[in-house]
């Protein structure tokens, strides 16, 4: 049987659109699962996302989130929102689920695929890539032919060739041999790119085919399920939006 993943990556606690999105790579043929972070945050749902992404048994990643959640940081520098959440997310977990998060991996290779959440320069620091100077500086770190990351929630191809980076926007291909990819998947349960459609990417091992998947989940219920926990509104307003 061919190896076919799927790459969930900022999840944010978000379990109507990850149930969609569990549901669609079963239909899809996918036999292996990575995650790229970010599991907790943002959402209403955190102990049930960390349990189904536990149960799936695949590599996950450290996101800042995930970070932010399991470590004593002080929030006082922190965005308002960004902080009420982790605080509240702090109250839901069991100290099992904290330590979880805790001993996430910042970076992992699995089967010749290098996975992080951030940027291979310094995973640590979570910093952003939105551009293809930004990525040139994880290519120089990168090992594998491919890498898929996160943390930006907008889906994006980076191009490493003999002489330049590129930045493509996220489209179906087959990866040709003798280039590197760093490839954002998007975001599971809080898309940025102004499509509120769930997003993850499935790759192809022996086809060397990749696909970026966008689907329709129940928005309206993630909205509520947050006013219930009392989250702030702005983070169910997003929802609607993909911003």
């Amino acid at each position: 049987m061919d190896k076919i993943f799927a790459i969930l990556g900022d999840i944010h606690s978000n379990l109507d659109a990850l149930n969609v999105v569990l549901d669609d790579c079963r239909a899809q043929g996918v036999t292996d699962f990575l995650c790229t972070g970010d599991v907790v945050g943002y959402n209403a749902c955190p102990r049930e996302c960390l349990k189904a992404v536990r149960d799936l048994g695949c590599p996950v990643m450290m996101g800042n989130h995930d970070h932010y959640v399991s470590s004593c940081q002080n929030l006082a520098d922190f965005n308002p929102h960004a902080a009420a959440v982790i605080e509240w997310t702090r109250r839901q977990l069991s100290d099992d689920e904290i330590d979880y998060l805790r001993n996430l991996p910042f970076v992992k290779t699995v089967m010749g695929m290098t996975l992080v959440h951030s940027t291979l320069d310094n995973p640590g620091a979570f910093g952003y890539v939105f551009d293809h100077l930004q990525a040139e500086a994880s290519f120089i770190h990168q090992m594998t032919p491919l890498c898929f990351h996160g943390h930006t929630h907008c889906p994006m191809i980076y191009e490493k060739q003999v002489s330049a980076v590129y930045r493509i926007d996220a489209q179906d291909f087959r990866l040709p041999v003798g280039r590197k990819y760093f490839i954002n998947v998007g975001s599971v349960g809080q898309p940025r790119d102004g499509d509120p459609r769930a997003a993850y990417a499935i790759y192809n091992i022996k086809t060397r085919q990749i696909v970026f998947r966008r689907l329709e989940y129940d928005v309206e219920a993630a909205q509520e399920r947050i006013r219930a926990a009392g989250l702030p509104e702005r983070l169910a307003e997003r929802l609607a939006i993909g911003r």
